[in-house]
């Protein structure tokens, strides 16, 4: 178990920003196609955060089009494929796991933005 533990703490990342579930994120992620690679900018809410040290993944879901198509993308935190994760909003909410916004659409699906104490 020991083993497993150093080999964990060697994959993962040494900084990560703080963001919780609600926030709006920026997701920097490299896409290799062929001989070229390329960093493509994923930006949505932070749905779900699962699991802990180097499996922890989060859940973002954005919606595009005319349509209201929502997609959601599972990001694993400590790979090397995501190079950033940038928070842009801080949301406030109260529950763990936000998958009641599937089901919403439009003003409904937004949430509230938390207000930073100032000094």
């Amino acid at each position: 178990m020991q083993n497993i533990n150093r080999l964990e703490q060697r994959d993962m990342k040494e900084t990560l920003p703080e963001f919780n579930i609600g926030d709006t994120v920026e997701v920097s992620v490299k896409i290799v196609e062929g001989s070229k690679s390329r960093v493509q900018k994923y930006t949505g809410i932070v749905i779900a955060r699962k699991h802990g040290g180097v499996r922890e993944t989060i859940t973002v879901r954005r919606v595009t089009g005319p349509g209201n198509i929502g997609v959601e993308r599972i990001f694993p935190l400590h790979s090397p494929n995501v190079i950033d994760v940038k928070p842009i909003r801080f949301g406030k909410t109260r529950r763990a796991k936000l998958y009641y916004l599937r089901d919403k659409i439009g003003k409904a699906a937004r949430v509230k933005e938390k207000r930073l104490k100032r000094k």
